[in-house]
């Protein structure tokens, strides 16, 4: 089947963790900081070994290989490097290298390139080098690179992190739409909980490693649930029909 299994890490900030997604579900995971997520990432981009089990399209994570196990799941990181001034198109071309034999690029190659640009829509920066542009747009490019990969899954670690609210916005509309029109599997862990509830079909809720709940955001982003997990009083009202979640400090706590 399309889409990951998981069970049971091999770190031990994550127990019992249970996690199956199928083709064209986006699955936003959220949680408090520390909480162990970014390795529940790396676990399934096979860069950490789980001490449980980690099925992707049906093969296990014993039978892959890296180069087999990058041509199913691309993953953009919370943080990026860029070496050089690498321009736009070569850094996302990078992302084709699960699929080559050495360096010689093909046309499905040039191809891949040519649709992630488009996709999102980097053309006009094709040839800029990356160092000269903005967070948001670095954020873009590094996106633009994963979809290159073309994988059927995509691994995103706090995509949002740092950007305003309509870079924000963009990112979010960006996956949603790559999920519908390529029938992809998509996990973003986010803080941003108004964009899960508008964009994401699986809510993954977790706190110190373990999952508190999963399912769709109705049945698991419930005030009471959000707050306890995130330790926070919480509202939700809804505006031009989507659900905003207004926190504020709990009356004991201290300030800061």
């Amino acid at each position: 089947e399309r889409g990951a299994r998981y069970d049971a890490c091999g770190r031990d900030r994550l127990r019992g963790v249970d996690l199956e997604l199928a083709a064209g579900q986006l699955c936003a995971v959220l949680r408090p900081n520390g909480c162990g997520t970014s390795t529940l990432l790396r676990c399934l981009a096979g860069l950490l070994t789980a001490r449980g089990e980690i099925h992707l399209m049906g093969e296990s994570q014993a039978a892959l290989d890296r180069r087999r196990w990058a041509q199913l799941v691309a993953l953009v990181p919370q943080h990026h490097e860029v070496a050089f001034s690498f321009t736009v198109a070569e850094v996302v071309a990078m992302g084709r290298m699960p699929h080559q034999s050495g360096w010689r690029a093909a046309a499905a190659d040039a191809a891949s390139v040519r649709e992630a640009l488009a996709a999102c829509r980097l053309e006009a920066l094709a040839d800029v080098p990356v160092t000269a542009l903005s967070g948001g747009e670095q954020k873009r490019v590094h996106i633009a690179r994963a979809f290159a990969q073309t994988t059927p899954i995509l691994l995103l670690d706090e995509a949002t992190a740092h950007l305003d609210l309509a870079h924000a916005l963009a990112v979010h509309r960006l996956l949603a739409r790559r999920v519908r029109e390529t029938d992809a599997t998509c996990v973003f862990t986010t803080h941003d909980l108004a964009a899960a509830a508008a964009h994401a079909d699986h809510i993954l809720l977790m706190r110190a490693g373990e999952v508190v709940a999963q399912g769709a955001p109705d049945e698991v982003m419930t005030p009471p649930r959000l707050a306890d997990v995130f330790d926070v009083e919480l509202e939700v009202v809804t505006h031009g029909g989507r659900r905003l979640f207004v926190a504020s400090k709990k009356p004991s706590d201290p300030d800061p």
